[in-house]
Protein backbone atom coordinates (compact mmCIF):
# COMPACT_ATOMS: atom_id res chain seq x y z
CA UNK A 1 0.00 0.00 0.00
CA UNK A 2 1.13 3.52 -0.69
CA UNK A 3 0.92 6.24 1.97
CA UNK A 4 1.52 9.97 2.13
CA UNK A 5 3.28 11.18 5.27
CA UNK A 6 2.87 14.96 5.54
CA UNK A 7 5.30 16.75 7.84
CA UNK A 8 3.28 19.31 9.80
CA UNK A 9 4.91 22.24 11.58
CA UNK A 10 4.15 25.77 12.77
CA UNK A 11 7.28 27.47 11.46
CA UNK A 12 9.08 27.96 8.17
CA UNK A 13 12.44 27.73 9.96
CA UNK A 14 14.60 25.01 8.43
CA UNK A 15 15.42 21.84 10.31
CA UNK A 16 18.44 22.03 12.60
CA UNK A 17 21.67 20.25 11.69
CA UNK A 18 20.83 17.45 14.14
CA UNK A 19 17.32 17.12 12.69
CA UNK A 20 18.71 17.03 9.13
CA UNK A 21 21.17 14.30 10.12
CA UNK A 22 18.31 12.26 11.64
CA UNK A 23 16.12 12.85 8.56
CA UNK A 24 18.97 11.82 6.26
CA UNK A 25 19.52 8.64 8.32
CA UNK A 26 15.78 7.85 8.19
CA UNK A 27 15.82 8.37 4.41
CA UNK A 28 18.76 5.98 4.02
CA UNK A 29 16.90 3.27 5.97
CA UNK A 30 13.62 3.56 4.07
CA UNK A 31 15.45 3.85 0.74
CA UNK A 32 17.45 0.69 1.47
CA UNK A 33 14.29 -1.19 2.48
CA UNK A 34 12.50 -0.15 -0.74
CA UNK A 35 9.82 1.73 1.19
CA UNK A 36 10.64 5.26 0.05
CA UNK A 37 8.90 6.30 -3.15
CA UNK A 38 9.84 9.96 -2.84
CA UNK A 39 10.36 12.72 -0.30
CA UNK A 40 10.63 16.51 -0.47
CA UNK A 41 10.49 19.68 1.53
CA UNK A 42 8.08 22.44 0.56
CA UNK A 43 8.34 26.22 0.31
CA UNK A 44 6.51 28.41 2.82
CA UNK A 45 2.72 28.76 2.48
CA UNK A 46 3.23 32.44 1.64
CA UNK A 47 4.96 31.31 -1.57
CA UNK A 48 1.95 29.27 -2.70
CA UNK A 49 -0.88 30.07 -5.08
CA UNK A 50 -4.42 28.73 -5.38
CA UNK A 51 -5.68 28.22 -8.92
CA UNK A 52 -9.44 27.82 -9.41
CA UNK A 53 -10.51 27.03 -12.97
CA UNK A 54 -13.89 25.49 -12.15
CA UNK A 55 -15.99 28.30 -13.62
CA UNK A 56 -16.05 30.21 -16.87
CA UNK A 57 -13.04 32.22 -15.73
CA UNK A 58 -10.11 30.96 -13.76
CA UNK A 59 -8.68 32.81 -10.81
CA UNK A 60 -5.35 32.77 -9.05
CA UNK A 61 -4.96 33.79 -5.43
CA UNK A 62 -1.54 34.12 -3.84
CA UNK A 63 -1.00 32.47 -0.50
CA UNK A 64 -2.27 29.23 1.01
CA UNK A 65 -5.66 27.64 0.36
CA UNK A 66 -6.35 27.52 4.09
CA UNK A 67 -5.04 29.87 6.76
CA UNK A 68 -3.69 27.90 9.71
CA UNK A 69 -1.10 28.07 12.48
CA UNK A 70 0.28 24.73 11.22
CA UNK A 71 1.00 23.67 7.66
CA UNK A 72 2.73 21.01 5.58
CA UNK A 73 6.47 21.70 5.33
CA UNK A 74 7.43 18.47 3.58
CA UNK A 75 6.33 14.94 2.84
CA UNK A 76 7.29 11.36 2.19
CA UNK A 77 5.49 8.93 -0.10
CA UNK A 78 6.15 5.43 1.19
CA UNK A 79 5.23 1.82 0.50
CA UNK A 80 4.11 -0.20 3.51
CA UNK A 81 2.47 -3.60 3.91
CA UNK A 82 -0.48 -2.14 5.83
CA UNK A 83 -1.63 0.78 7.98
CA UNK A 84 0.14 -0.55 11.08
CA UNK A 85 3.47 -0.69 9.23
CA UNK A 86 2.86 2.82 7.88
CA UNK A 87 2.08 4.07 11.40
CA UNK A 88 5.43 2.72 12.55
CA UNK A 89 7.18 4.56 9.71
CA UNK A 90 5.27 7.74 10.59
CA UNK A 91 6.41 7.45 14.21
CA UNK A 92 10.03 7.03 13.07
CA UNK A 93 9.68 10.01 10.73
CA UNK A 94 8.21 12.17 13.49
CA UNK A 95 11.05 11.21 15.80
CA UNK A 96 13.64 12.00 13.12
CA UNK A 97 12.35 15.43 12.15
CA UNK A 98 10.80 16.44 15.51
CA UNK A 99 7.55 17.40 13.82
CA UNK A 100 4.04 15.99 13.57
CA UNK A 101 3.31 13.52 10.78
CA UNK A 102 -0.10 13.29 9.12
CA UNK A 103 -0.51 9.81 7.61
CA UNK A 104 -2.89 9.29 4.69
CA UNK A 105 -3.40 6.26 2.47
CA UNK A 106 -3.55 6.68 -1.31
CA UNK A 107 -6.85 5.54 -2.81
Amino acid sequence: MRFLMNVVHDSTEPASDDEMAAIDAFNVVIEASGQRVMAAGLAAPSDSAVVDARGARSSVTTGPAVESDEFVVGFWVVEAADRDAAMMLAAEASQACHRKIELRVFL
